[in-house]
């Protein structure tokens, strides 16, 4: 099922788990996990590790990707022995797993790999697919997002709120790009023509800063398709809680709202319906 805004669950959740407690553990493994790949690049322009690829030759995986997974696995196995994980890295051993942690060990491994200080490392869990608590954290920035399900959302300790602009030719508006060409391609198109109806756009190279970034009223929206669940896990609950409107992928194809089945969008509600018409009539369903 699509979904927009609150799920409904902020009242139910606390009786089947503690999300300020799962909070907590989140923000422990990602800043562990952040300072690990740090020191792996250290001060290097580009990082000199093992880098090897995986669905086209532009989509990079490094040695820091899979042992921040493999740290962030073993400290949920010490803290959380009964839940699960899904990793982009190692996969899903969640089965049978009521609370379920999703994480992507570097969310903007290009960046990473560049020397570019846009990355992060994203943790959130999530109980029966409803992500609850979240830590997204920035090595380089030093910035740590974190949220919990009906408790709001907070950048270093200090609450976050979405942009209060309702004007959608004044809305700065991020978005990514796929790794295949052709899609990237499709993307690209898509943007020129939104760009005509919005203040102008931003590509970070990390879905879950951008994300955060909208909690944060930096941006007034971010999109994109093609993310994986890991992508957008985190930085979505985050943006959710400081009150943006959030579209979540759906995973059965189905597309009632004419974007695109596998469309990610996290916006400030003041302009939610005419960036979802824009999108709409500027073809985000062919992308």
């Amino acid at each position: 099922m699509w979904s927009y805004g609150p799920v409904g669950l902020a009242d139910e959740v606390p009786t089947l788990v503690d999300p300020a407690r799962l909070r907590t553990v989140a923000i422990e493994v990602a800043s562990a996990a952040g300072e690990l790949v740090a020191a792996m690049r250290g001060g290097q322009r580009r990082f000199s590790g093992a880098v090897d690829t995986k669905s086209t030759a532009t989509d990079v995986v490094t040695a820091a990707d899979r042992a921040a997974e493999d740290l962030i696995r073993s400290r949920l196995a010490e803290l959380r022995p009964a839940d699960g994980v899904l990793g982009e890295e190692a996969g899903d051993d969640a089965a049978g797993a009521r609370v379920r942690w999703v994480v992507d060990p570097i969310d903007g491994t290009v960046n990473y790999l560049y020397g570019l200080p846009q990355y992060a490392v994203s943790v959130a869990a999530e109980v029966d697919g409803i992500a609850v608590a979240a830590c997204v954290v920035e090595p380089a920035a030093g910035r740590v997002w974190s949220a919990a399900r009906g408790q709001g959302a907070t950048l270093d300790g200090e609450p976050l709120r979405a942009s209060a602009t309702v004007e959608l030719p004044l809305a700065l508006v991020a978005t990514g790009f796929a790794y295949q060409v052709e899609r990237r391609g499709r993307q690209a198109d898509l943007a020129a023509r939104l760009a005509r109806g919005v203040r102008d756009l931003r590509r970070s190279g990390s879905a879950a800063i951008d994300l955060c970034s909208v909690a944060a009223g930096w941006v007034d929206a971010y999109f994109e398709h093609g993310l994986g669940h890991w992508d957008w896990a985190g930085g979505g609950l985050i943006a959710e809680e400081a009150g943006a409107v959030l579209r979540r992928p759906n995973t059965d194809g189905a597309d009632p709202d004419g974007l695109g089945a596998d469309l990610t969008l996290a916006v400030t509600p003041g302009v939610a319906a005419e960036l979802t018409e824009l999108l709409r009539r500027s073809g985000a369903a062919e992308i």
